[in-house]
């Protein structure tokens, strides 16, 4: 294909992509099915690469791209983010009403009213149509600069047809309810905190320093206010001139002639909030007429033109039945209180999260308490407190277990932080993760064991831990679900091949709390094998360079449970190495003594393999510029580690300076 077939068949591919996204993220209106769609984005991604130059920034396949980033830029914003100004009840309401007649002196006012979306406000820049820049509202007048992560956001179209030269306008990034819930959830069983409300899940899948997990997060998008570029009469024109551009509108706006309607608005749709795909926390009356906004002015913090009318929050009292605790895929453990049914905000509630001990405590919830209840955010189950005066003296305080309520392992809650966590490598709660990071490629990188593999092992109850893989036998693996002879012949294969792997790869793969590749493979250095770490009291790993206080406990903590060590002797029976062959390599290097820093991309040399030589060398890597930094690598794109590095006098290397100084240019 010649360069201008492609140029032509890429621009007719972008623009059917485009009209796609928006026909499936802003209209909710989808023509062809997810196989389609990835078919046409194949072929964009397949002429993209070799066409290279003809990448557009607007194309659908920019939306993610690039490395994490060391902080975010800051943003001025052109005239101040006002906040708005709350009224709880329709008293308040009217006297907001009677402000704006006062200023108007007699003039007609309609009011346009729309939902408050429970998000993140974000202003976006287009030039020519081009998306070119995003920020948050952060003080008001300067925000952070989150274009990237922007650009992950489905529904912010990065191409407007027919735009002006310059639009810049105002929105609310959010999170929806069915996906905040299932977000939440994979944070529990990750043993994550789990988000207050939708806002903050917003707020932070926004400002993550890496788009690519935003990118994982279905954020979503409504415009509501064009700040630049256009002079729409009313706020309603405004909304109808945003449709048709292609920006995302709430489709739900009603246009009120008196503050009589304004209220019976807010009635009719009181019992419609718990119904919609996305949290509310209130509606927004506006005076519609932006000439008359520019009357009515602005107050330092709020417009006098606008108002929030919040609902009150809804809540139950309700009898706490029992207390249950809940082990996550991690090993979390989460208190949850059962509850006599109770209706709150459209749904029946039986159940109501405790968070975590110290709330517990806190809070001082006992077994027949009488509580009160209600959803955080709208969406998860909380107890708020407690009736004190309803007590009758029966109630029973809850005792936190300190053994897994699963497997029965030792329980441990790690100094400052609020969740404990069970330590056993076999509890069932945790078993179908362990094992998925046991056979994972930067573990044992046993090939073919998938989830698939995994759930069929565990409910044909053939593994009980990691050391249950090397038994496993042919017989074993043809009696699973849809497993073939070559197949149970491959996975039998990879498992025995796995033995050999290096004592790094097996400690990281053994899933130790806090212990990621590098750790693992400072301690495979340092003890050479397992039963040496093994009786290595916290005290001395402390000392070990890289290994931190909460390393050290959680080593300590997994080595002294007997299902660890009944695992172990399972691996060392089935022949997997459980030390370092061969002699420790000699210490004395280049960088003997040396710290390190590296900051921005390594040409054609990735941060792990550079850490590597720095390693081989003698040095160590860390990851913040400091005093007693030796050297700062300097790799494209730097980000403030250089400046610091500057502000401190730490001698720089340039990635070339750097390969010599190892012996590897």
């Amino acid at each position: 294909m010649r360069e201008e077939e492609a140029r032509s068949e890429l621009a007719r591919l972008r623009q059917e992509i485009r009209r796609h996204d928006r026909l499936y993220y802003v209209l909710d209106a989808p023509e062809i099915s997810d196989e389609e769609y990835d078919g046409l984005l194949r072929r964009l991604e397949e002429l993209e690469g070799r066409f290279p130059a003809l990448v557009t920034p607007d194309s659908p396949t920019q939306r993610v791209a690039g490395q994490p980033r060391e902080g975010f830029q800051t943003v001025r914003h052109s005239r101040v983010l006002l906040s708005l100004e709350d009224a709880f009840n329709l008293q308040e309401l009217a006297q907001f009403h009677q402000r704006v007649g006062r200023v108007l002196a007699g003039d007609e006012t309609e009011y346009l009213v729309e939902p408050k979306i429970d998000g993140l406000t974000v202003v976006l820049r287009y030039r020519d149509g081009l998306f070119v820049q995003g920020a948050t509202r952060g003080d008001g007048t300067v925000g952070e600069e989150v274009t990237a992560n922007l650009r992950a956001v489905r529904s912010i179209p990065l191409h407007l047809e027919e735009a002006p030269p310059f639009l810049e306008v105002r929105g609310e990034v959010f999170l929806p309810r069915a996906d905040f819930a299932r977000l939440n959830e994979e944070r529990q069983r990750e043993g994550l905190p789990r988000f207050a409300n939708p806002r903050n899940a917003a707020a932070g899948s926004l400002r993550q320093l890496d788009p690519r997990v935003t990118a994982g997060r279905p954020l979503d998008i409504f415009l509501y206010e064009v700040r630049e570029g256009a002079e729409p009469p009313t706020q309603a024109a405004a909304l109808e001139f945003l449709e048709r551009l292609g920006l995302k509108v709430n489709p739900l706006r009603w246009p009120c002639a008196d503050l009589e309607q304004v209220e019976q608005v807010i009635r009719d749709f009181a019992p419609r909030r718990d119904g919609l795909p996305y949290a509310t926390d209130g509606l927004v009356i506006k005076v519609n007429s932006l000439a008359q906004q520019r009357e009515l002015g602005e107050r330092s913090r709020s417009p006098r033109w606008a108002i929030a009318y919040k609902y009150p929050a809804q809540e139950a009292t309700t009898t706490v039945r029992d207390i249950v605790v809940q082990v996550g895929r991690t090993g979390a453990l989460t208190p949850t209180a059962l509850l006599d049914p109770v209706r709150l905000s459209g749904t029946v509630v039986s159940r109501a999260t405790l968070h975590n001990e110290d709330q517990i405590r806190e809070k001082d919830v006992r077994i027949g308490d009488q509580v009160v209840v209600r959803k955080a955010g709208e969406i998860i189950p909380e107890v708020v407190s407690v009736v004190r005066e309803a007590r009758t003296g029966r109630e029973r305080p809850f005792v936190f277990p300190d053994r897994c309520p699963v497997c029965g392992a030792e329980v441990v809650r790690e100094p400052g932080e609020a969740v404990a966590r069970c330590t056993g490598v076999s509890c069932p709660a945790q078993l179908r993760e362990r094992l998925l990071h046991f056979g994972s490629r930067g573990g044992m990188d046993i090939d073919g064991l998938g989830p698939v593999v995994v759930e069929a092992l565990l409910v044909a109850d053939l593994v009980h831990d990691a050391g249950d893989l090397y038994f496993l036998t042919r017989e074993d693996l043809l009696k699973l679900p849809r497993k073939a002879e070559k197949s149970a012949a491959n996975l039998l294969a990879s498992i025995a091949a796995s033995r050999e792997r290096p004592l790094a790869r097996l400690l990281f793969a053994l899933g130790i709390r806090h212990v990621g590749e590098r750790a693992a493979t400072v301690l495979a250095a340092r003890y050479r094998s397992l039963d040496a770490l093994a009786v290595v009291a916290a005290e001395e790993l402390r000392q070990v360079p890289e290994i931190g206080p909460a390393i050290a406990a959680s080593v300590s903590a997994f080595f002294r449970q007997e299902q660890t060590r009944r695992m172990l002797e399972k691996l060392r029976r089935a022949g997997v190495h459980l030390a370092e062959r061969g002699e420790a390599p000699p210490r004395a290097g280049p960088l003997q003594g040396k710290q390190l820093v590296l900051t921005g991309t390594m040409r054609e040399l990735p941060r792990a393999a550079a850490e590597e030589l720095i390693a081989r060398a003698g040095g160590r890597v860390t990851s913040t510029v400091t005093r007693r930094t030796d050297y700062l690598v300097v790799g494209e794109d730097p980000g403030s580690k250089l400046a610091r590095a500057r502000e401190l006098a730490v001698p720089q290397l340039t990635q070339e300076e750097f390969l010599r100084l190892v012996g590897k240019e």
